[in-house]
């Protein structure tokens, strides 16, 4: 299980009397506190584990804690470690030490960098040794304000100070994934930026992840918090690829119901790593008639679909949800004989999702391998392609140019 550590501590006093009695991370924007909108960005890429480090007005954050719909959503189990004042960012860490993960994600409880997050996960999977930790980079047309990142076949060399000269560039986008070991660099009252990023920047020991036109927002200051008012709603409207499982994501093997059986097509992780970078919600959406004809169980399912998430995990992708139909005319099992309108050519796995999740319908789309995918598209009112290629990376990747095309 995949821990994320959200930093919750600052004072927030550029928001002068917004802040004065409610942590920064709580204000509200559209209608729900501002983390609420990270934590349900987390739980839908499948982060079920949140450690949340409070300082300022802590008890609120608890109250948070224990009461956080999206946590309720996705069964994530989200904890509070209150920090003395004034620790710093890395001094946050460090007074949490030892309720961190051998390995552990890190965000900004302040800010929204739109980017899936297993993506760093899955850096820190294959990286050499000597790497302590990867840092998620953000490209600005302006980065005097900021000061740019240097870096080097994919590992950050220095992090430049701010200069009226600097041009376009990568900047620290706040989202982290780090090994336990860089903590050895911090103490009671340290800052992250300055005495473990700069350290492991100079030492190559840092893996810089790029980020092109990826959505971002800072509500520290009064115009971007009122500006977020309105853009973080509209920006948790997304189009949705819908996809069917077996044929598309993994060799249709007639009725598979278990992770013995499980072989990915080629390039599926890469393709659904793509669809998650492009902004897209990603779905699947199966007939299971296995179920129905007693083949394996419900719990076989979705044991296999665990599985295939834990596999996605690794290579940096993620699944939202996903939606199943066991029913069959001819099913042995009785309880699901029979026609029922959620199994293809019938729209209904695919309106279910429409209903409970914020979907642009006119930019969504389904990949199946057969006609009766497209016809349950169809009648959900979604674009249908019919996968019959081997690689669902280049598959999706045609299909996400033409769809560029089609916006511009």
């Amino acid at each position: 299980m995949i821990q994320c550590v959200i930093l919750c501590g600052g004072l927030g006093t550029r928001l002068g009397t917004l802040t004065a009695e409610t942590p920064k991370p709580l204000l509200p924007v559209g209608g729900a506190p501002f983390i609420e909108a990270l934590v349900f960005e987390l739980g839908r890429q499948g982060i079920r584990k949140v450690l949340l480090l409070a300082a300022f007005k802590s008890e609120q954050i608890e109250l948070f804690a224990a009461n956080s719909p999206a946590a309720h959503r996705f069964g994530m189990a989200i904890e509070v470690a209150v920090e003395p004042d004034r620790a710093g960012t890395g001094g946050a860490l460090w007074h949490a030490r030892h309720r961190l993960d051998d390995r552990f994600l890190l965000i900004n409880g302040d800010t929204w960098f739109d980017i899936p997050v297993l993506s760093l996960w899955a850096a820190m999977t294959d990286a050499p040794a000597e790497i302590v930790g990867a840092v998620a980079l953000r490209q600005v047309e302006d980065a005097s304000r900021y000061g740019a990142v240097t870096f080097d076949r994919g590992r950050v060399t220095a992090f430049a100070e701010k200069s009226p000269d600097a041009l376009s560039g990568y900047i620290n986008g706040g989202v982290y994934c780090f090994a336990k070991g860089v903590l050895d660099l911090l103490g009671p009252q340290s800052s992250l930026e300055i005495n473990a990023l700069a350290v492991l920047a100079s030492r190559h020991a840092l893996l810089g992840l790029p980020f092109d036109e990826a959505y971002f927002i800072d509500i520290g200051i009064p115009e971007t918090y009122e500006r977020s008012q309105a853009e973080v709603p509209a920006h948790q409207r997304r189009p949705a690829a819908f996809l069917d499982r077996d044929g598309v994501l993994n060799e249709d093997l007639d009725y598979v119901g278990s992770r013995e059986r499980l072989h990915f097509v080629p390039g599926a992780a890469r393709a659904l790593a793509r669809l998650n970078r492009a902004g897209y919600y990603v779905f699947v959406v199966t007939n299971q008639a296995g179920i129905g004809r007693g083949f394996y169980t419900e719990a076989d399912h979705l044991d296999l679909m665990e599985h295939m998430a834990d596999e996605l995990a690794k290579q940096g992708a993620h699944i939202d949800d996903h939606r199943y139909c066991p029913f069959h005319p001819d099913a042995s099992v009785e309880r699901f004989r029979g026609a029922h309108p959620w199994r293809k050519p019938e729209p209904g796995m695919l309106l279910d999702l429409i209903e409970k999740w914020p979907v642009e319908i006119g930019r969504s789309f389904i990949i199946g391998d057969r006609e009766t995918d497209l016809a349950a598209g169809a009648a959900a009112g979604v674009r249908g392609f019919l996968f019959a290629e081997r690689n669902l990376e280049a598959f999706v990747e045609g299909i996400l140019e033409a769809e560029a095309v089609r916006q511009s």
